[in-house]
C-alpha cells in the first residue's frame, strides 16, 4: 500500500505542477529515503482516486507511526510530512524567479502562483482549514465576518512535557524570522521544511512575503522585515505599506498597533498582514468629511463604522504619508479627559494607530484606526478593549484583522454555541456558567419563534451583535453624542 500512496502523492505532485514529470525519480527516491525503504514497486493501482495531497500525506504519515519511524506525536509527524513536501518543491531561488517572470506579466498573476504553491505544497493547510466556521452577519455597519478558529490542533500533553524537558534555543528568534524557512521544526516550534518566501523590495530595503499557513481570508498574506525588530508604527511604516500596495495594487496591507492590548500577537518582530480580500471596513461609507488646508490633495473623512477611522485619499503616495504621519504625531500626545483618552501614564505612551493601506482604482487610500491602550480597575484588560460582559464570546486583543471586520472566535464556541441552541429550544442543554444570561435573554427573545431549521442562524447573527459590540468598545470615540463631539474636537486641532 505504501507504494500506491507514494506514486499517488508523484501523480498530485505532477498534476498541481509542483514538479515536473522529469523529477519524478529523483523526489520519490529522497522520500524513499525517509520511509527507510531501499526500493520502490512500480503499481498502477490506485487505492482512492478523491484522495488529495493533504489525505495521502495523512496515509503515509500513519505509515510511518506504524513502522516505528516516527512516533505518534502532532510535531513529529508535522515535521515528517514538511519533510515530505519539501522534496516536491522547488528551492526559495527557484521560486521566486518564476514569481517575478509572471509578475512582470501581472502582479495578480504572480500572487495567484505563489498562492496555489503554498496550498499545494500543504504549507498552507487548507485541510485544516476547512474544519472552521465561517459566515457573515449582517449589522448597521455592514456585513462582519465571522470564524471559529477550528484549524490548530490542541498540542498533544505528550508533546507539551517534551517541550519543556528539551533544551532551549533562540533558533529562529520568532515565528515570523526568515530563518524559518526550509527549517525542519522541532518539537515546539512548527515545521517549515516546506516554507518559501518571496523576497520584496520596499524603500530600498529587503522585506519577504509569504502566506499565513491557516489563512483566515483570501490570500492571507504576510509582509515581514528581514531584521528582527520590534514592531513599530511611523510615517516610514505609512510609507512602506503604501509601496506595498504601489507593487501590488491587488492587495490591501495593514499594520498591527505597536503597543501591548491593542496590538497583535507578535510584536517583537516588525511585520504586516495583507491580502486579496476586501472587509467590511473597506466597504463603510463616509460618516462626515473634513479638510486640512496644508494638505490640499489629500480628502479626507472619518469612516461609518464602530471604532475610530480616518481614511485618507490621495492619487498619490507622498500627500498621504505627510498628511497621516501630521495625524499621527498630534495623536501620539493627544489627551481628552472627557472621553477618557490620556496620551500618557508617566513615561508609558498609550495612543498609537492601526494603519491600513489599499488601493481603490487610481486612489490611494490610508486609513488611521485610533488606539488607546490605557487600563483601569473597572477594565484591567483595557478601557478600549472588549468589556466584560463580551469575554464569553470574544476575549482577546483585537488586532488588524477584527479592526477591519472579522471575528477569530475560540473554538471552545463550536460546541457552546450548540449548548445554547439546545437551550432556547427548551432541551436539555449544559451552557456554560458565562453564557447563561446570554442564553436567558436569547430564550426570552426568541421562544416564539425559534424552530430546529432556525435557531443555527439566530444565534449567529447574535454572535455578530456580540462581535459589533466588541468593536464598539474598541473605539476610543463612541458612536453617541459625547463621542462625536470628541472626535471632532481632534479633528479640529489637526
Amino acid at each position: 500500500m505504501i507504494y500506491q500512496l507514494l506514486q499517488q502523492l508523484m501523480n498530485q505532485a505532477i498534476a498541481t505542477q509542483l514538479i515536473e514529470r522529469e523529477d519524478e525519480i529523483y523526489a520519490r527516491n529522497q522520500i524513499l529515503s525517509f520511509l527507510q525503504l531501499s526500493e520502490f514497486k512500480e503499481t498502477d493501482r490506485v487505492l482512492d482516486s478523491s484522495l488529495d495531497i493533504p489525505d495521502l500525506l495523512d496515509l503515509i504519515v500513519d505509515y510511518a507511526c506504524r513502522q516505528g519511524i516516527i512516533e505518534e506525536l502532532f510535531d513529529e509527524k508535522e515535521i515528517f510530512s514538511s519533510k515530505i513536501m519539501n522534496c516536491l518543491i522547488a528551492r526559495p531561488s527557484t521560486i521566486n524567479q518564476l514569481f517575478y517572470e509572471k509578475y512582470k506579466q501581472d502582479p495578480k498573476a504572480a500572487t495567484e502562483y505563489f498562492y496555489e504553491l503554498s496550498k499545494n505544497s500543504n504549507y498552507i493547510q487548507m485541510k485544516r482549514i476547512r474544519n472552521n466556521i465561517e459566515y457573515k452577519t449582517a449589522t448597521e455597519y455592514g456585513e462582519l465576518d465571522i470564524t471559529i478558529n477550528l484549524s490548530k490542533p490542541e498540542k498533544d500533553p505528550r508533546s507539551i512535557a517534551l517541550e519543556r524537558s528539551l533544551q532551549k534555543t533562540d533558533y529562529p528568534k520568532c515565528l515570523l524570522c526568515v530563518e524559518n524557512e526550509g527549517y525542519a521544526g522541532r518539537i515546539g516550534h512548527p515545521a517549515r521544511s516546506n516554507h518559501r518566501m518571496i523576497r520584496v523590495n520596499l524603500l530600498d530595503q529587503p522585506w519577504y512575503l509569504q502566506y499565513s499557513p491557516y489563512v483566515y481570508y483570501n490570500e492571507h498574506c504576510i509582509v515581514l522585515s528581514e531584521k528582527h525588530t520590534d514592531m513599530v508604527v511611523s510615517s516610514t511604516s505609512f510609507l512602506r505599506l503604501l509601496s506595498f500596495v504601489e507593487q501590488f495594487p491587488h492587495y490591501f496591507v495593514g499594520s498591527n498597533a505597536d503597543l501591548p492590548i491593542v496590538g497583535g500577537s507578535i510584536l517583537t518582530h516588525d511585520h504586516y498582514q495583507g491580502g486579496n480580500y476586501q472587509f467590511a471596513m473597506a466597504k463603510a461609507a463616509d460618516d462626515w468629511k473634513f479638510s486640512m488646508a496644508d494638505y490640499p490633495n489629500v480628502t479626507c473623512s472619518v469612516v461609518k463604522w464602530p471604532m475610530s477611522v480616518i481614511r485618507l485619499r490621495s492619487a498619490e503616495i507622498s500627500p498621504l504619508v505627510e498628511a497621516g504621519s501630521h495625524i499621527f504625531d498630534l495623536w501620539r500626545d493627544y489627551s481628552d479627559e472627557t472621553v477618557g483618552i490620556l496620551a500618557r501614564t508617566g513615561e508609558t505612551p498609550h495612543n498609537t494607530v492601526t494603519p491600513i493601506a489599499r488601493k481603490n482604482g487610481d486612489v490611494f487610500e490610508l486609513d488611521l484606526v485610533l488606539r488607546n491602550n490605557r487600563t483601569s480597575d473597572e477594565h484591567p484588560l483595557g478601557i478600549f478593549h472588549p468589556h466584560a460582559d463580551v469575554h464569553h464570546i470574544k476575549k482577546e486583543n483585537i488586532g488588524l484583522i477584527e479592526v477591519m471586520g472579522l471575528a477569530v472566535l475560540p473554538a471552545r464556541l463550536k460546541e457552546e454555541l450548540v449548548a445554547v441552541e439546545k437551550y432556547i429550544l427548551g432541551k436539555l442543554a449544559e451552557v456554560a456558567d458565562y453564557h447563561l444570561d446570554w442564553a436567558k435573554t436569547l430564550k426570552t427573545r426568541y421562544q416564539t419563534v425559534a424552530t430546529e431549521a432556525n435557531v443555527e442562524g439566530l444565534v449567529r447573527e447574535e454572535v455578530g451583535k456580540k462581535f459589533s459590540r466588541v468593536l464598539e468598545d474598541a473605539g476610543v470615540y463612541k458612536r453617541d453624542e459625547t463621542g462625536a463631539a470628541g472626535f471632532r474636537r481632534f479633528i479640529n486641532s489637526l
